[in-house]
């Protein structure tokens, strides 16, 4: 049947993906739980405070901005300030991670060693000396060509901030832009941004809601190249992908 007279055919754009935005912690490394032993280790012996398990549930995802305010908010005896409850806790952590070793995600490594040709950033709730000590652990500490950390952004996820200012610093637009998270809090923050994002199962400890993910998938031995591509062009042209 011929087209109607006039008639215009239309494509859905074509999206070019250039760079890949990986978040730490529940995505590259199972390392949430452990983390908020260590702030539980520090506020209990400095101040004898006992965290409950939604306040350690609180921090996934969310960066030290979002982490200090709510403690504070719930515990006025905390008397440390931010800068000072994040050099404790990476002190603790150290130690941590020295008594259990570290738990790498499934493909985490290959996945960020796939994606060597394109633009890679991480953008991490982490403070600066935690993603510098986690990531030098990881053998990944010349991986990124740009690291976001607590200390960088003014609002945490679930604010776009970390993922448009790494947009920003590797020049692409948010849409050329892969996210790659395993929180409720990351995923609205990379789609908030513009950005396609991949949730990731196997590090969502906490089995938060990863419904704003354009896909879904169990590990990171599942991100191809052409799966990335798929979701980036799907996303760019305004549908959700299937979940794997």
């Amino acid at each position: 049947m011929a087209a109607p007279t006039g008639a215009v055919t239309c494509y859905p754009p074509v999206v070019a993906l250039r760079a890949v935005l990986f978040d730490l912690d529940g995505t590259l490394v199972d390392s949430e739980r452990d983390y908020a032993e260590a702030i539980a280790r520090c506020v209990a012996r400095a101040f004898a405070i006992t965290l409950t398990a939604d306040d350690r549930a609180y921090g996934t995802g969310r960066s030290w901005v979002a982490i200090h305010a709510y403690l504070r908010a719930r515990y006025p005896t905390l008397a440390w300030d931010r800068d000072q409850l994040i050099a404790a806790t990476a002190a603790e952590s150290r130690q941590l991670f020295a008594e259990r070793g570290v738990t790498v995600l499934p493909g985490a490594l290959a996945a960020v060693a796939r994606f060597a040709g394109y633009r890679r950033g991480l953008v991490t709730g982490s403070s600066r000396a935690e993603a510098g000590h986690m990531l030098g652990l990881l053998g990944l500490a010349d991986a990124f060509a740009i690291r976001l950390c607590a200390e960088d952004v003014p609002r945490s996820k679930p604010a776009p901030d970390g993922y448009l200012a790494a947009c920003a610093h590797l020049e692409v637009a948010p849409h050329e832009a892969l996210v790659i998270e395993d929180s409720a809090a990351g995923c609205a923050a990379g789609r908030a941004a513009g950005c396609a994002v991949v949730a990731v199962r196997a590090g969502n400890s906490h089995g938060q809601d990863q419904g704003a993910a354009h896909h879904v998938i169990d590990t990171l031995e599942h991100l191809t190249i052409d799966l990335a591509d798929a979701v980036a062009q799907a996303a760019g042209a305004g549908y959700g992908g299937a979940s794997a």
